[in-house]
């Protein structure tokens, strides 16, 4: 989707700090973490949210989790979480899958 803020960014034409990239993902910090280890995990693919994964695309979000594991253990980080918000009532804010990883301080329950 050409206007979309992280395919955008997956390709390179808004600027971020990146974490990892491959041929299915990118990785990159978040802007305003709420973590002290704070980045977030997208297909390069455009997958509006959880809501439209698929037989099709499911390969995709099972390689990001690949990736999570990864990159999480090059960072020497055990204990994290992983969210990804479906929907505008969700907190959702950019159409597109993603999912935070955050980690380095207490993670309470419920979320809020």
């Amino acid at each position: 989707m050409s206007d979309c803020l992280f395919c955008k960014i997956a390709r390179g034409e808004i600027p971020s700090k990146k974490v990892y990239e491959d041929e299915l993902c990118y990785a990159f910090y978040d802007i305003d973490p709420q973590a002290p280890v704070h980045f977030l995990v997208i297909p390069k693919a455009h997958i509006a949210s959880c809501g439209a994964i698929d037989a099709e695309n499911a390969p995709v979000v099972a390689h990001i989790f690949q990736v999570i594991s990864q990159v999480t253990k090059e960072m020497g980080v055990t204990d994290f979480r992983v969210v990804s918000n479906c929907g505008p009532q969700a907190g959702q804010s950019v159409p597109h899958l993603h999912f935070h990883v955050l980690s380095g301080r207490d993670m309470t329950w419920p979320p809020g």
